[in-house]
């Protein structure tokens, strides 16, 4: 990657990233920084009583737009920039409004696209794996099978949406989408119901020396905790993501561990970076995601570490959940 940066550098071009002062984002902005790339312009909406702005102290960036000025900002500037990295979208899987959906994750990603495939500019974009719905098994990113998933919330639709439109529009071998599982690690604290589970954990054990889990609607299938999720560290998805500006892959990535990991080993691991017993109890899932609850989730890997190589490794798991406990969550600090 450093290459395609260095080429980059020289020639002045810029990188955006939309959300960039968000999770995904702002881990991108800092391990672009720790490349050595500082031409970076990052576009969000930092708004009212929000502390995401924080996730851009110590980091280097050219600018900071707000989403609603950006594309007037592009006119014009086609020529300058480089690539494109579009992880600004509403992640909430329980968002109820279903136009500011369509507007926000659909509408907006297909103009910005639209404007990178006019001038050859080098667009990866998130995708998710909540666009695969309630399966048990076959989470492959092969471009056959699109149009058959069935999303179980309006987020995952909205993603697939997209995905569905470069389909059809037969534009996928000229982008990037990346199909996110479960990412986890520092710079989420701003995202309140919907970070992940560890930053409520850690508190949890460390004030009362218990974790609560949800409990299984499933029993026949799965007992108490042992849903499973592909659970990865943000240092391993932003290692992945911008590893695709170094080469010309093209297409639909799945970017995730390629292993399940169950929520109990999830709670065990979190014990045991704080350097506590093991006590987990189960509460009953809220009725909100009641019947839009992803029971298992595994990224077949096999494609994305094809085009990757070695920047698709990565940390073991309980490894990468001491890490972001010890490192981060303990210290409140940010990456």
């Amino acid at each position: 990657m450093k290459n395609q940066l260095l080429q980059m550098k020289h020639n002045s071009k810029q990188i955006i990233v939309t959300g960039g002062a968000g999770f995904i984002g702002s881990c991108v902005v800092r391990y672009l920084n720790d490349q050595g790339y500082n031409n970076i312009v990052v576009v969000d909406n930092l708004g009212q009583n929000n502390d995401k702005w924080k996730n851009l102290v110590g980091k280097t960036v050219s600018d900071v737009l707000h989403k609603g000025d950006f594309f007037s900002w592009l006119q014009g500037r086609g020529s300058e920039i480089g690539a494109i990295i579009h992880l600004g979208a509403c992640s909430s899987t329980v968002e109820q409004d279903a136009n500011y959906l369509l507007e926000n994750n659909y509408r907006y990603t297909r103009r910005l696209a639209e404007f990178a495939l006019k001038h050859s500019i080098r667009f990866i974009y998130a995708s998710s794996a909540a666009t695969y719905g309630d399966r048990v098994s076959n989470f492959t990113d092969d471009h056959s099978g699109i149009k058959d998933l069935a999303p179980l919330n309006m987020y995952g639709f909205s993603k697939q949406l997209f995905d569905m439109w470069a389909y059809n529009e037969g534009v996928l071998d000229k982008l990037v989408g990346l199909k996110y599982f479960n990412v986890y690690g520092p710079n989420e604290y701003h995202k309140g119901r919907m970070c992940s589970a560890l930053v409520r954990m850690v508190p949890e054990v460390e004030n009362v020396g218990v974790i609560r889990l949800f409990e299984s609607d499933l029993p026949a299938k799965y007992a108490n905790g042992e849903q499973k999720r592909d659970f990865i560290y943000v240092k391993d998805a932003v290692k992945m993501t911008c590893a695709f500006l170094d080469n010309p892959a093209c297409g639909i990535f799945n970017i995730g561990t390629g292993e399940a990991v169950s929520w109990n080993r999830l709670a065990k691991a979190v014990f045991k970076a704080v350097g506590k017993p093991e006590q987990i109890a189960y509460s009953e899932m809220p009725q909100d995601l009641k019947g839009k609850y992803q029971y298992f989730t595994q990224a077949d890997m096999t494609k994305t570490r094809k085009a990757l190589g070695e920047s698709a490794t990565c940390m073991h798991f309980e490894d990468a959940v001491a890490d972001y406990v010890t490192n981060y969550l303990q210290k409140s600090a940010r990456w």
